[in-house]
């Protein structure tokens, strides 16, 4: 887990003149916006950011000091510190407008221990009004080539929340199981953009996935397909309404809360059938994520 800007971003190994060719966009968008923008309503995406907020807060207040296992020598107190920094970088950019990231010299420093939890809050507070204001169609800087927009960020910021509410809640042994709608949101939108695809890849080729697979998600019905692209160490999904029952491939199967934790590495979950988990291994390797 890197201590930048927004952890749960891709790492930056991809050819920054990759531009894509819409033609070739093999993963289908779920969108009505533009590339990257969810289908979900930006209030309702916020409401979750704010409720996740607030989770991270409860969980972090009385346990700075408890390790975070899934960012490895990092404790709660870092945990709120990273996530107060992530909503300072994002808000400076779409209240700004900006088109390149802020300067690392204007990010505000680490609040004393005593005071992380309240400026972290008041951190949140201000991204998730500055976002509820913008223009979602706004074009700003976003680490995503074809997404360049504030709906990127506001999607995106959902994943940020929920997903280091799960750390602090792990950190302190408490289970959190996150809403199957808005998991099912952030797995597509992971797939879009967190994995190696035409539209976006590495500059220096990663081995090819050799397969496909399917996620499913059995408390809503839903289903993601993953297959090889037609560019070398590339992938393409789509999405599609069942209950898994009629595939006898590879293939994950557990909750949309499961898959996403599963995705972002927060948990392991076994390949349907058993053999299926070398197929799996390659397809992290096609993550951005860590």
């Amino acid at each position: 887990m890197s201590a930048d800007a927004d952890s749960l971003a891709p790492v930056s190994d991809r050819d920054p003149s990759q531009t894509a060719d819409p033609s070739e966009t093999a993963h289908p968008s779920e969108t009505a916006g533009p590339a990257g923008s969810s289908t979900l309503d930006p209030g309702v995406l916020l409401a979750a950011v704010r409720e996740h907020s607030q989770g991270l807060a409860r969980s972090a207040r009385t346990n700075l000091a408890a390790p975070v296992e899934h960012c490895p020598g990092w404790t709660v107190a870092d945990l709120v510190a990273h996530v107060t920094d992530v909503h300072w970088f994002w808000a400076t950019i779409a209240a700004g407008g900006l088109s390149e990231p802020p300067p690392d010299d204007s990010r505000p420093p680490r609040a004393a221990d005593e005071d992380l939890v309240s400026v972290f809050l008041a951190g949140a507070r201000r991204m998730a009004d500055v976002l509820g204001r913008a223009d979602q169609d706004r074009r700003v800087w976003t680490w995503a080539p074809d997404a360049q927009h504030i709906g990127f960020i506001t999607r995106h910021q959902v994943q940020e929340a929920a997903v280091h509410h799960w750390d602090a809640a792990h950190a302190v042994g408490h289970d959190l199981a996150l809403d199957p709608v808005m998991a099912a949101d952030a797995i597509t939108e992971f797939l879009t953009f967190s994995v190696s695809s035409v539209a976006d890849h590495p500059a220096t080729a990663r081995p090819d996935l050799a397969g496909i697979f399917v996620l499913v998600a059995a408390d809503l019905g839903r289903t993601w397909t993953v297959r090889d692209a037609s560019l070398p160490g590339t992938v393409e999904f789509t999405v599609g309404a069942s209950d898994g029952a009629e595939f006898t491939g590879p293939r994950v199967i557990a909750t949309a809360s499961e898959l996403l934790l599963w995705l972002y590495g927060r948990l392991d979950l076994p390949a349907q059938p058993d053999e299926a988990a070398e197929l799996l291994v390659r397809f992290k390797g096609l993550c951005f994520t860590d």
